[in-house]
């Protein structure tokens, strides 16, 4: 029996966010195979560091890990918008310093996951949608630096990745600025299950739609 269990952060766990309606896991539970489970051990504001503590209580019959975690790391970071610099050189050394601490704990965690042995995929950063249009572009191409520390680090083990910047692309697939909607979460849950019934490739890829 197939028994995926959903780690990280409210990506998963937005039933606080969607207005009774259905949140991922439920979503992912109505479209499951017959005799299929799914578990959620995500928490609502988690970072990286909290994940090792959702792994102390995985289902002793899990078979599948799936993980969406560093948007409120990223959150954490997010005054370095604010920050004044004198130049573009100088901006970009701040937003690498922010990108190799996030790497670094991503990748310590992520060799933490894997330590289960069990297929794992990992989830992309999706792009924000503040209101307003300057943040969010600024958002945007900052989170640049750390998705791509995600895929690095998450294709050097041979994982696979759910783009969430490429299936969440649309204003309705967001129920605030951070949080996904119950649109959303239809398309977070095909992905995951798209992940859970494809067959083992001899390569990390990418599902985006």
């Amino acid at each position: 029996m197939t028994h995926i269990v959903l780690l990280g952060d409210s990506i998963f766990e937005n039933a606080a966010y969607v207005a009774g309606g259905p949140d991922v896991v439920r979503q992912l539970r109505e479209i499951l195979p017959s005799g299929w489970r799914a578990t959620l051990n995500a928490l609502d504001g988690a970072v990286i560091t909290d994940v090792p503590q959702q792994l102390q209580k995985l289902p002793r019959d899990a078979t599948h890990l799936v993980l969406s975690i560093g948007g409120n790391d990223a959150l954490g970071e997010s005054g370095l918008l604010e920050r004044k610099v004198n130049s573009m050189a100088e901006a970009l050394e701040l937003i690498t310093a922010v990108r190799e601490r996030f790497r670094s704990a991503y990748a310590h965690m992520v060799d933490q996951v894997l330590q289960r042995r069990l297929p794992v995929a990992v989830c992309t950063i999706y792009e924000a949608r503040f209101p307003e249009p300057v943040t969010r572009r600024l958002a945007a191409t900052a989170l640049t630096a750390l998705n791509d520390a995600i895929t690095r680090e998450a294709f050097a083990r041979g994982i696979d990745c759910i783009d969430l910047r490429i299936l969440c692309d649309d204003d309705r697939d967001f129920a605030n600025p951070i949080e996904p909607s119950v649109h959303g979460g239809a398309k977070i849950a095909k992905a995951i299950l798209q992940f859970a019934t494809s067959i083992a490739a001899p390569y990390p890829r990418v599902i985006a739609r």
